[in-house]
C-alpha cells in the first residue's frame, strides 16, 4: 500500500505464527487536512537517508477519491 494510503486509511499488521498480530495504525483521513497528511508523507518519504519526490495536498486529494 502507498504511503498517502496508509496515513488516510490506516493499516493493520499480518498476522503469523511467529509474529501474532500486535495492533494497527487508525487512519487520520477524517481528521487531518490534505496539507497535514501531505506535510507527514514527506517527512515519511524524505527521512532517515531517503529522498522521495515531493507529495502536494492535490495528490493527498486524490489519494482521497481512489
Amino acid at each position: 500500500a502507498s504511503t498517502l494510503k496508509i496515513i488516510l486509511d490506516g493499516a493493520q499488521s499480518v498476522t503469523t505464527p511467529k509474529a501474532p498480530n500486535t495492533g494497527s495504525m487508525p487512519g487520520y483521513g477524517h481528521q487531518w487536512s490534505d496539507r497535514q497528511i501531505a506535510d507527514v508523507a514527506n517527512y515519511i518519504r524524505n527521512s532517515w537517508g531517503n529522498a522521495a519526490s515531493v507529495v502536494t495536498a492535490a495528490d493527498v486529494a486524490a489519494a482521497r477519491r481512489n
